[in-house]
């Protein structure tokens, strides 16, 4: 296979990526883990009771302070080396209160929050159960985190780059939605707006606005957006579907740290569980 840039920071961020710590928060208990080596190791289990408290400003403060314990566990927690994920009483907030829970506690510790949803939480059981027989949501989601995802990035800058995120993602088992390919019609290679062998040619430059909502609507089927930034470069057309991530509350993971933002949302560095 031919090596690119993305294939070496993958390579080079391994021990990293298999340090990181990981916090599951259901209604009754937190669980942390640490997951290395392509193993899961619990480090450390309470027993909560957020049941009674679904005020998400209360449920932010006590998160909030539960994540402050994670030091713990890991000299550095941000949202490279952490990951947060929640079930139970948190899935049962409206839509709205979910987002200003996500918001506050982003706001206030720099990292995701990230409510499960009953379908993947399903997923990621019935994953753990087929793996290694445990019931432990956490060992599924280690095995597959994603069912499926959408990639985004410049196609024009950095398709090669984009191409290997898709092709690692594709080797885990997760269904890559949008762009479903990334062969390029010929006729538009090297203009402004390249299109793949699935799409059709434009029939004006307004027509530009089909092919980018198609791309945007696979957002709302997708378990995560997957933002593909070498150096830390968003162009101006990722920006643009950002907004779109943000409004429907998706989960967002760089493959980089993000540069060049003028507005920090809540989002995730690196793919490696």
């Amino acid at each position: 296979m031919i090596r690119t840039r993305w294939n070496e920071e993958k390579e080079s961020s391994t021990l990293a990526a298999e340090g990181r710590v990981l916090a599951h928060f259901d209604s009754e208990r937190v669980s942390v883990y640490r997951f290395q080596g392509g193993e899961l190791k619990l480090l450390n289990r309470e027993r909560l009771a957020f049941e009674g408290s679904r005020a998400h400003e209360v449920l932010a403060e006590r998160v909030g302070e539960l994540c402050a314990g994670l030091t713990e566990f890991s000299e550095v927690v941000d949202n490279k080396t952490t990951r947060l994920h929640a079930t139970g009483v948190f899935q049962q907030l409206p839509q709205s209160e979910a987002a200003a829970l996500v918001n506050s506690l982003y706001v206030d510790t720099g990292l995701y929050f990230n409510i499960v949803g009953r379908e993947l939480e399903q997923f990621y059981l019935e994953t753990g159960m087929s793996a290694c027989g445990s019931n432990d949501m956490m060992e599924g989601l280690t095995r597959r985190e994603f069912r499926n995802a959408v990639v985004c990035g410049s196609f024009q800058q950095s398709l090669g780059y984009i191409e290997d995120v898709i092709a690692c993602l594709r080797q885990s088992g997760t269904v890559v939605l949008s762009p479903p390919s990334t062969r390029v019609k010929p006729e538009t290679v090297g203009t402004d707006f390249i299109l793949f062998d699935y799409q059709d040619l434009l029939k004006n430059e307004r027509d530009t606005w089909r092919h980018k909502y198609m791309h945007l609507d696979a957002f709302r089927q997708a378990d995560a957006v997957v933002v593909c930034n070498p150096g830390g470069r968003v162009g101006k057309g990722t920006i643009f579907e950002l907004g779109f991530m943000s409004a429907l509350s998706k989960r967002v993971i760089f493959t980089e740290e993000p540069q060049g933002v003028s507005v920090l949302f809540p989002c995730e560095v690196g793919l490696e569980s």
